[in-house]
Order: C-alpha cells, then sequence, then structure tokens
C-alpha cells in the first residue's frame, strides 16, 4: 500500500501489532538459548519479505516457529545451535519446492482436498490449541515469582482487569464516538494493565536498568550436518499445514480468498524465504501468527501496511536492547487477560468459517471427519513415522485430509429452508 495511506494513527495500529506478537516471539530464542534481538530483527525482515512476494495482499506477522523448538534443543544439545539453524534453512527451502508444486495444482482442486468440513476445525484448533497458554498466563504459572507474591486469584484478578479494558475499548468506546480508539483495545489494555502492575509493585525493572540503549543483534551463521537436517526439515511438513490452516483463517477474518489471491504458493514461498533468511543470519523457523490474526479479528483492521509497519518497529526493537528489556518486563498475567480474547477469536472465526459454508452435520460422515480431527488436534494425539513425529493441529489437518478423501462425504452443504 503506497506510504500515503500511512498517517499516526495506522503507525499506531503497527505498534500495538508490535505488542502482539513480542511476548510469544521472544519466548523461543528464551527458551532455546538463541539471540532475541537477532529473533526480533529476522521476524521484521521476514514478514517484510512475506509480503513483498505475496504483492502487498495479505495482512500477517510473521514470528517465532514454536514447532522447531523441539528440535532446536535436541539439535543444540547434541551439535550446537548453528547445526540446529543449517537444518531450519534447508526446512525453509522445502516450502518453497512445496510451493512450486502446488503452483501446479488447479485452485478447484486445492478446495477438494481442503474443504470447509476440514478448513473449519483447522482454524478452532488454532485457536483452542493455544487457549491453555493464554490460561497459563492468566493465573500466574509462567509468572512464578507474580504467582508467589500476590497468589493465583491476585494474578486472575489482573487478567480480567485487562479482559476487561479490551472489551470496554472494543465495545464501549465507539458509543462515544471514539472510533478509532476502539480500533486499539490490545494497546490500550496492555498499557493499563501494565500500569495497573506497575501499582502493585510486581514489575521487576532490573533487566531495563542492565540492558543498553544502542545494541546491535549478535547474528550467527548456520552450520550444515545431514543428521541436523533430518530431525529439523520433517517438521516443516507440520508447519506447512499449519500454514494452510493460518492462512485460511486470515482470509475469512478479512473475507478473501488468499488461497487463490495471491496464491497458496505465493505465501508458502514468502513463509519459507523468511524462514531460511532468519536461520541463515541466526533466527529461529518464521510462521505465520495467530496472535496477530486474533488482533486483525478484533479490531476489524484488514490493512495489510499496518503489519509491515508492524515489521519495522520489531527490527527498531532489535536494536534497542533497554526498550526491548522494557517490553519484556510486561507480567504474564496481563499478556494471559488480553491472549483469552485474541485466541478465542481465532476459535470463533473457524465456527463462522463453517457457518458460512452452510456445513452439513447431519451428514455423519462430516460429523466423524471434524469430531476425530478435533479431539486428535486437542487431546495430544502424536504419532512416530521414522524420523517424522506428527502431533497436534499438524497431525489433526493430515488426517482430517485423509479421512476425508477416504470417505468422499455428498450433501457437504445444508439447503436453507
Amino acid at each position: 500500500m503506497a506510504s500515503k495511506n500511512v498517517d499516526g494513527k495506522t503507525i499506531i495500529l503497527g505498534l500495538q501489532h508490535t505488542f502482539v506478537m513480542f511476548g510469544a516471539t521472544v519466548l523461543v530464542p528464551i527458551l532455546t538459548g538463541l539471540d532475541i534481538g537477532v529473533t526480533l530483527f529476522a521476524a521484521g525482515i521476514g514478514t517484510l519479505l512475506f509480503h513483498v512476494v505475496t504483492k502487498f495482499k495479505v495482512p500477517v506477522f510473521l514470528g517465532s516457529s514454536f514447532a522447531f523448538i523441539p528440535g532446536l534443543v535436541a539439535v543444540g544439545a547434541s551439535e550446537g545451535l548453528p547445526y540446529a539453524l543449517g537444518g531450519i534453512f534447508v526446512a525453509g527451502l522445502l516450502y518453497i519446492v512445496v510451493a512450486i508444486i502446488f503452483k501446479f495444482v488447479k485452485y478447484e482442486n486445492l478446495h477438494k482436498i481442503l474443504p470447509p468440513h476440514v478448513t473449519g476445525p483447522m482454524i478452532i484448533m488454532i485457536g483452542l490449541i493455544l487457549a491453555p497458554v493464554a490460561i497459563q498466563n492468566a493465573n500466574g504459572t509462567n509468572s512464578p515469582a507474580i504467582a508467589e507474591a500476590i497468589g493465583t486469584n491476585g494474578c486472575w484478578l489482573i487478567a480480567l482487569i485487562t479482559f476487561a479494558i479490551g472489551i470496554f475499548v472494543k465495545i464501549g468506546f465507539p458509543k462515544f464516538g471514539w472510533k478509532f480508539v476502539s480500533n486499539l483495545p490490545v494497546l490500550i489494555s496492555l498499557i493499563l494493565g501494565y500500569l495497573v502492575s506497575v501499582i502493585i509493585g510486581i514489575v521487576d525493572f532490573s533487566a531495563v536498568s542492565d540492558a543498553a540503549w544502542i545494541g546491535f543483534p549478535k547474528f550467527t551463521f548456520p552450520k550444515f550436518s545431514v543428521s541436523a537436517i533430518t530431525i529439523m526439515v520433517p517438521i516443516a511438513i507440520v508447519t506447512m499445514v499449519e500454514h494452510f490452516g493460518d492462512v485460511l483463517a486470515i482470509g475469512n477474518v478479512v473475507g478473501k480468498d488468499f488461497i487463490k489471491d495471491p496464491g497458496i504458493h505465493r505465501t508458502l514461498i514468502g513463509d519459507g524465504l523468511a524462514t531460511s533468511l532468519s536461520a541463515l543470519i541466526g533466527g529461529p523457523a518464521n510462521t505465520t501468527y495467530s496472535e496477530n490474526t486474533g488482533a486483525v479479528a478484533l479490531t476489524g483492521v484488514y490493512n495489510p501496511v499496518v503489519m509491515r509497519i508492524a515489521a519495522l518497529f520489531a527490527i527498531l526493537l532489535s536494536l534497542v536492547p533497554k526498550f526491548t528489556a522494557l517490553i519484556g518486563t510486561i507480567p504474564g498475567p496481563v499478556i494471559g487477560g488480553i491472549s483469552i480474547l485474541l485466541f478465542g477469536m481465532i476459535s470463533s472465526i473457524g465456527i463462522k468459517n463453517m457457518v458460512d459454508a452452510k456445513v452439513n452435520l447431519s451428514n455423519p460422515k462430516l460429523l466423524i471427519i471434524s469430531a476425530s480431527m478435533l479431539v486428535l488436534g486437542l487431546g495430544g494425539a502424536t504419532f512416530q513415522l521414522g524420523k517424522v513425529n506428527l502431533s497436534g493441529l499438524g497431525l489433526a489437518a493430515i488426517f482430517g485430509v485423509v479421512l476425508n478423501l477416504i470417505l468422499r462425504p455428498k450433501d457437504i452443504t445444508k439447503e436453507e429452508g
């Protein structure tokens, strides 16, 4: 989108998306030992690259992928993180190979493989799989020091205050004529929830005082080994299936078919190139972020330029360690409170997708496909095939696609009247 359409309001909306992605994006390097600054820089550059490849049409932000964490930890312990990065680099190239194949698959055939009774449960699961993370943040499980200081009930109080502020901003502010402000429920609720936390005295500023004002990320180049590649590359099979779900989810939010335009092959190439570029400079694999999709649904602002502004903020943050540390002091209960809204919004979109498609759930075959996917995806089922470990959304999605091709249900939609 042209720069003339970028104003102060758009910049603030972009900053909001930076806050939305920040917590999950920096959690991956915290858990694996990668550099936080490099991770933010890679997320920003990767998002911009994705938008170039997808013709600036898809309002998506690319952040750190959690799916690669087990591989990063395993290879990092046995061979070192540079070799894990090498495996991620090759995994990103696999996206491009698959994208080229999909380029020659007819659009109609893609929708036969991924009908609404398969894609709907996929989108529902994206939100519900993330639900425990929201609750663990809200109740203090992920913030033991805060939970010890104010107790579980205190954590829930902060989370519910943040949650309530988000609802009031979105629903109440338009009644006062503050339409633009109502598009900032995430940013405003995070700021006010943070201020409440500061007043209570549960924010630790020690990391902020120790951090420098300006600092370049510690870029690391990958190394390559056959063993690391065989561990990391199969994970891309799962993340590519998740990619389909995320693209479908944001398409349903916006009301556009991004599978058709700009095309799933372009979104896959953008995701793959971003992942390989990230690994090339020492960052984790990137993936389309459900958190930001939830924020798009909550705010109703679909302009893709907002995500590109968020990407620029991520790059700037990577160069300012002190501000990065400040953002990192946002208490878990505050993040949990707004996450309840964001993650639930994604699942609700999946339900809306099935309703809009008039999926005939009186058809037992459709019920079997949807029910099986939900149980496998949410129940923690895993399937080991050689070095490939399928679980969660990836396993459920593959199972749903295969089961749909086997059962070949008819009367998919329900006629009105």
